[in-house]
């Protein structure tokens, strides 16, 4: 019988691999809700996934190298129910597949009844084509994000002071006929009021258009974009970098508006989600490329 230690010898050590974990912020999501992908595991050279028919990509923040995250979100107009989130490990060795189901529950929107000029709600043959130029503008622009991430951290609200009036997500039926969703939410500001980047970012549009009157957009990376309404004046330029909280234009009620106030976006990869709840989000700084 060969000794204790000789025996131990021989077998080879087995060492117990670190596990993966997957998780996401917050826990329970609802249709309008952005979220926080988060994969830790070891040793990875990169991460990808897919989450509702988009591609997400995955960004590490200096502190922790084996965490990776993604800022998704789920679009207010999602159907509620399951969905399954894929993500690809990617090591030296190889690539490993994770699957998770991920329940999304609806979220109780209203349904509130305003009134506009009627060209906003049956637009001329003149107006029309307006509109139709816009939209090309914003396609080319929504094209256009930068493939690496913008922010610096946490986002914040464009507007310190002023409370929000119409809640995200609310069923507005305009002049009595028009039913549109609202995708955003707005600030009750006087007009000149000063408003503020929600983060780090590229100015990809600053001019005025005809339902969202004088009009920002700022591309923050990964698809992810914030979208300022109804401003009265321009304080940024179409290329510009900007830092979060820097004044990028005054409020205003021009385009389709029912007095002086900001409307703000949030869109991500065409989706639309619910700006205060991007607020609450611990978004990490990630590493500079």
């Amino acid at each position: 019988m060969l000794p204790l230690v000789l025996v131990a010898f021989l077998i080879p050590s087995i060492r117990a691999q670190p596990a993966t974990s997957i998780a996401w912020t917050p826990d329970i999501l609802f249709t309008g809700s952005p979220c926080l992908f988060r994969v830790n595991s070891p040793s990875l050279t990169g991460v990808t996934g897919t989450w509702q028919g988009h591609e997400l990509s995955f960004f590490q923040e200096p502190k922790d190298p084996d965490s990776w995250y993604s800022l998704a979100g789920v679009d207010v107009g999602a159907k509620s129910g399951s969905y399954e989130l894929t993500i690809e490990l990617i090591q030296q060795s190889g690539t490993k597949t994770i699957r998770r189901t991920i329940d999304v529950a609806p979220a109780p929107y209203k349904e509130i009844p305003l009134t506009v000029p009627q060209k906003f709600v049956e637009p001329s043959e003149q107006e029309q084509k307006i509109i139709v130029a816009d939209q090309q503008v914003k396609r080319r622009i929504f094209a256009r994000s930068a493939n690496s991430p913008l922010w610096t951290g946490s986002f914040s609200p464009p507007l310190k002071s002023a409370p929000r009036t119409d809640s995200f997500g609310t069923r507005r039926i305009f002049n009595g006929s028009l039913v549109s969703v609202h995708r955003g939410l707005d600030y009750r500001a006087k007009v000149g009021t000063p408003v503020r980047a929600a983060n780090s970012a590229r100015v990809l549009l600053a001019r005025p258009l005809f339902y969202e009157g004088n009009c920002v957009i700022l591309d923050h990376g990964l698809g992810l974009m914030t979208i300022y309404m109804h401003l009265s004046e321009f304080k940024v330029r179409e290329g510009e970098l900007v830092r979060r909280g820097q004044m990028i234009a005054l409020s205003g009620e021009t385009g389709r508006a029912t007095g002086p106030h900001l409307h703000l976006s949030v869109r991500w990869q065409g989706e639309y989600l619910d700006p205060a709840k991007l607020f609450s989000l611990n978004v990490p700084r990630p590493v500079q490329p």
